[in-house]
């Protein structure tokens, strides 16, 4: 047996020690420091949808020669070119612009859907939220929302855009 090699109830032991301190650090860590997703006072919004805005350009008639000159399987008297206009959103809070969103289509013919998700931090209290959207070539606003809140600290204010429902939709969680 060689003097280097330690008895076995001595290596047990440090490795009980040593499994303890690991465990230790591990139990405090997972408690401390404490983890705050907010600060004190403090609320969310949630900005966050998906649309598809109007062409980009209106759609066209085709003239009877420059239907002759296509191959007879894409003959249509209409001409529509497939890309979108860009979405531009704007969120205001007691009459303090928040955001200023452009956002192009996606799509490789630039014809899917404006994607938009920004989150803010904001003081809790009370609020007046106004936000505008405009989703065609001449980027003149078609929706709009006004609305006075009162949020809670830690509350979280979900903006959604459903044009199906009219317009922007004000979800507090």
């Amino acid at each position: 047996m060689s003097s280097h090699t330690l008895s076995n109830p001595v290596r047990v032991a440090l490795q009980v020690l040593a499994y303890s301190a690991f465990a230790l650090t591990i139990a405090y860590f997972s408690t401390s420091p404490p983890y705050r997703l907010r600060a004190d006072g403090e609320a969310l919004i949630k900005l966050s949808f998906s649309h598809s805005a109007q062409l980009s350009q209106a759609c066209r008639q085709r003239s009877e020669a420059e239907l002759a000159q296509l191959a007879p399987n894409m003959r249509t008297k209409m001409d529509c070119p497939r890309g979108r206009a860009d979405v531009l959103v704007e969120l205001d809070m007691d009459d303090k612009p928040l955001y200023r969103i452009s956002t192009p289509p996606t799509g490789l013919r630039k014809d899917g859907a404006a994607t938009v998700y920004r989150r803010l931090a904001i003081p809790a209290g009370s609020h007046r939220f106004r936000v505008r959207l405009a989703d065609g070539p001449d980027r003149v606003f078609s929706f709009s929302k006004e609305l006075d809140l009162t949020m809670a600290p830690g509350q979280v204010l979900i903006i959604d855009f459903l044009a199906g429902e009219g317009g922007f939709v004000f979800v507090r969680e």
